[in-house]
């Protein structure tokens, strides 16, 4: 199995497996990596644009998973798409892309903040009444 990853996953709830979503022309597969195969092949795991996978295919409504045995970086095939020899990248986005619908990244844009302007010309600061209070 070969394809662009999409999808890099490691809940806290599935103790160390982590799921990656590849995608190539007939579809996606999901890739199940076990705790020992993700230290084995760490760099690999989490550093691939392109990667091919060796495992046992499984599938089921058709859904394919793959239970990952060998990965391979092929993210430098990426230059040869299309026949261009520039880097092909592939943009990485939010994790809650799909809550916020694919927006623009709020962290990036300064907060706006409501200045009010107070000065009043004709208002003096000894023109005030103050009422005072007696906490005794």
């Amino acid at each position: 199995m070969a394809g662009l990853v999409l999808v890099r996953q490691r809940p806290g709830s599935a103790k160390g497996v982590m799921f990656i979503t590849l995608e190539d022309e007939t579809g996606i597969a999901n890739l199940i990596v076990w705790p020992n195969q993700f230290e084995k092949q760490r760099r690999i795991v989490l550093g691939s644009q392109l990667m091919t996978c060796r495992g046992r295919v499984q599938k089921a409504s058709g859904v394919i998973h793959v239970i990952a045995e060998h990965m391979v970086d092929q993210t430098a095939m990426l230059s040869h798409i299309g026949g261009h020899d520039e880097a092909f990248t592939v943009p990485t986005g939010r994790g809650d892309e799909a809550k916020h619908a694919g927006g623009a990244d709020p962290r990036g844009v300064p907060k706006r903040r409501n200045v009010r302007d107070i000065y009043v010309s004709d208002l003096h600061i000894d023109t005030l009444a103050v009422k005072a209070r007696d906490f005794r």
